[in-house]
């Protein structure tokens, strides 16, 4: 029966880390988003996100977006500078039309800082992106 299942492979939708200035508290503080580069809306978008490495995890963090229109983006959390020291992964599970997507994007430990900075498609920032 799960043979039978097929969900297709994601294209054209990433997660970034990006460093954004907090106006009120005059921090730097690193934000994930999540990123619709394609031409088709997504819907339903379910987002979980956790932290880990050998010794530690974070609880689950759960999100959802009804709806993430073509070529547009979302912010999912703020990720204190702690978890960065952490693999940080972003499952994401979403419809387009009918058909269900399902992908895992994954930050390595330590791989979101200042020296990994790049462009951001649709963003016009620089950032961390998954892929």
């Amino acid at each position: 029966m799960k043979k039978d299942i097929t969900i297709p492979e994601v294209k054209d939708i990433h997660v970034a880390v990006v460093q954004e200035e907090h106006i009120e508290y005059k921090t730097l503080d690193w934000n994930a988003y999540i990123i619709n580069n394609s031409d088709q809306d997504l819907d339903t978008v379910i987002i979980v996100s956790q932290g880990y490495n050998d010794t530690k995890m974070t609880p689950p963090m759960r999100h959802t977006i009804a709806k993430l229109p073509a070529r547009s983006y979302a912010k999912i959390e703020y990720l204190q500078t702690k978890v960065l020291a952490l693999n940080n992964t972003f499952k994401i599970t979403f419809f387009e039309g009918n058909t269900m997507y399902d992908k895992t994007y994954l930050f390595r430990k330590n791989t979101i800082n200042d020296k990994a900075l790049q462009s951001v498609p649709l963003m016009q920032l620089k950032g961390v992106l998954v892929k």
